[in-house]
Formats: C-alpha cells, sequence, structure tokens
C-alpha cells in the first residue's frame, strides 16, 4: 500500500541535499500505486512531482506546493531475444548503477560504460543518460509510461522516444510517468567497442576495441570516482546533481565565434574540444565542445566557491553543496559561471538537471 505524508523536506531525496518541503509526499512500491497516486493528484488539480533518486533535481527552497510521487517499484525480467539481442524488461525505480552491475555479471553488454551514475532506471530514458561513449537511447527499444493526457497506460516505442543529446520526449514535458524500460542487450563476456578517448586510455587499449565487460566497469568507476561522480558519503565532491551542464552542440556560426573568441583570448594556435556531432533539423553539420574546457578557461577552477557551495576539486562540471548551502546558494553559484562563459566565449551553457521550481 502507498505510503502518504505531508510536508516532507525534499532535501533529503535529493544527491545535492536541497530543496524544501512538498505539501504532500507519495511512497509508491508499484505501478498501480503511482499511476493511482498520479491519477488524484490531476484529478483535484494539484501539480506533480515525479521523484526516483533524486539525482538529477534542483528543487526550490520553498519546496513543491503539490504531490510528489516517490517511484519505489522493482523487478527486472528477461525476455525473449530480438535481433540478436536480449531485452530486459526494468521497473522505473529499480536502482540504476546495481542494474548495470547485475548486467555486467551476467554477460549483457550496451550498459556497462553508463558504470556509477546514481539514480533509477525511470529517469534513464528521461534525460537520455549517458557517459564514455554509451548513451540509453542507443539500448532502449521501448518505454511503458502512463499518459496523463489521455489518461491511460501506453508503450512508446525507440522512435517516439526522440532521443537526442541529453534530451528525450520526456524531458521538460510531464506529459507521460515512466512505468518501465526495455533494454536490448548484447549476450556477450566484451563491452560494446570503447568509443571514448579517456576511457580508452585507462584500459590501455586504442578507441573502437572491445575488452572484457568487468574490465570496462571498473574503468569507469575508477574515472567517475576520480571526478567525485561516484556517490560517497564521505567525500563532499559528490553533495552533487552530476554535470550541472551539458557540453554546447554549436552550429557553423557558433563554432567560428567560438574559435575566434579563443584565438583572441589564447593566441591563434589555441585548440580547443571539438566533436563531429549528428546534424540538426535542417540537415546542418555540428559541433560539440566541452563545458569543462570552456568554464575553467573563462577563469572557475576546480572548487571555486561562492560562500557554502563550490565547483568541485574533482571536476569543473559539477557544482556542489558540502556545507549546507541552499538552492539559491547553488543557482547563484550556477549564474557566475553562466555569465562568465557567455562574456568570455560567447557560448550559452544549458543546465543538464531538472529544475523544479527555480531557474537560472
Amino acid at each position: 500500500m502507498a505510503v502518504f505524508a505531508e510536508e516532507v523536506k525534499l532535501a533529503g531525496y535529493t544527491t545535492l541535499r536541497l530543496g524544501g518541503p512538498a505539501r504532500r509526499f507519495v511512497e509508491a512500491s508499484t505501478e498501480a500505486e503511482v499511476v493511482d497516486a498520479v491519477r488524484r493528484a490531476d484529478a483535484a488539480g494539484e501539480p506533480v512531482l515525479v521523484l526516483g533518486g533524486g539525482s538529477n533535481l534542483v528543487v526550490s527552497d520553498d519546496g513543491f506546493p503539490g504531490t510528489v510521487v516517490r517511484v519505489g517499484t522493482r523487478g527486472a525480467e528477461r525476455v525473449a531475444g530480438e535481433g540478436g539481442r536480449t531485452l530486459v524488461r526494468v521497473q522505473a525505480g529499480e536502482e540504476w548503477d546495481p542494474f548495470v552491475a547485475r548486467c555486467v555479471e551476467r554477460g549483457l553488454a550496451g550498459v556497462e560504460c553508463l558504470s556509477g551514475i546514481p539514480g533509477r532506471v525511470g529517469a534513464t530514458p528521461i534525460q537520455n543518460v549517458g557517459a564514455y561513449g554509451q548513451d540509453v537511447g542507443e539500448t532502449i527499444v521501448a518505454v511503458r509510461a502512463y499518459d496523463r493526457r489521455a489518461g491511460a497506460c501506453v508503450t512508446l516505442d525507440r522512435a517516439a522516444c526522440r532521443f537526442s543529446y541529453r534530451h528525450s520526449a520526456f524531458k521538460g514535458d510531464d506529459r507521460y510517468v515512466v512505468l518501465e524500460v526495455t533494454y536490448a542487450l548484447i549476450e556477450s563476456d566484451e563491452s560494446q567497442p570503447i568509443a571514448y578517448a579517456e576511457l580508452a586510455r585507462e584500459l590501455g587499449v586504442a578507441t573502437g576495441a572491445r575488452v572484457p565487460l568487468k574490465d570496462a566497469r571498473a574503468a569507469v568507476l575508477k574515472l567517475r570516482r576520480g571526478k567525485g561522480m561516484v556517490l560517497d558519503p564521505a567525500d563532499p565532491d559528490t553533495r552533487s546533481a552530476g554535470s550541472f551542464f551539458t557540453n554546447p552542440v554549436l552550429d557553423a556560426a557558433g563554432l567560428a565565434e567560438l574559435a575566434r573568441r579563443v584565438a583572441d583570448r589564447f593566441g591563434p594556435d589555441t585548440a580547443f574540444p571539438r566533436y563531429p556531432e549528428s546534424s540538426g533539423l535542417d540537415g546542418a553539420p555540428r559541433t560539440k565542445t566541452s563545458a569543462a574546457w570552456l568554464i575553467d578557461r573563462a577563469g572557475f577552477a576546480k572548487g571555486h566557491a561562492r560562500g557554502p557551495v563550490r565547483i568541485s576539486g574533482k571536476h569543473t562540471l559539477a557544482l556542489t553543496n558540502p556545507d549546507g548551502g541552499s538552492t539559491a546558494d547553488l543557482l547563484g553559484l550556477a549564474r557566475e559561471v553562466r555569465d562568465g562563459v557567455r562574456e568570455a566565449f560567447g557560448v550559452e551553457l544549458v543546465n543538464e538537471p531538472v529544475f523544479v521550481g527555480v531557474r537560472l
């Protein structure tokens, strides 16, 4: 049975340890309880916030003036293969990293480079979670969700999910409540080709090589720990929402302007990170650059502090709350960084975490 409470402080349910009280808080442990809680709130005209692991949320100090539904559903089922792949159907409330660990142990490749990411399965399609050359959009074949507009449960295939870089049909639109995700994984003791140069260097292989699944997972966890990206109660640098800004994707004009500003600032021979990205809706080529590089070169070093909050001492992209700050404090730091990068390079950084009741 679902558990109901009132005026529950959300700081205890987010990895940033920030957020004021929810007017109503529901712990739902079955799909039926999740759907019922959302339906009741919708019928009452209340705002709804669906909460998983809280690892990708920045919640207002004022809290949430409606119903928070925390998804605690559990279960994963291996079903029939499809096109040489094994389908695994997973409930939205399953913790993500333990699921990845089980896949590695059982010889299922496709998510090994996503090891160590906090949060729950239901959040992965929303953000099209990715790291070290993999993202979940490559393996997700179906998402079962409650369609609040239709008042019914529906299944969206990969095309309907509209995956793109750190985005999907679910992000920025509260129409769908993710209930279950189906991944198509490859039966293999070896990883998918290692696409990320840093990971390849850590493994001592060339990009494109395959390595034992356990080696890939171990290397990713080592790299993430070194950047404070694996949750550790003893490490204040992990009190974050992971990468706070997405890597900018620039059109030709934006790339030319960045190149001009880098040359003006550091000299004409200065290189900056650039990676080909899929074309935009107009078919024009685009290029991804590094938000971390831009932040650092704009003068914001690791450990840069603003009151009780700071940039991680391990990774420039993470904004941390080590000393009991507020959401207002964190947003002040985020604005300082965003505005500094814009002034230096003409690039507008975009937040990666989901904002609840706040904006930059």
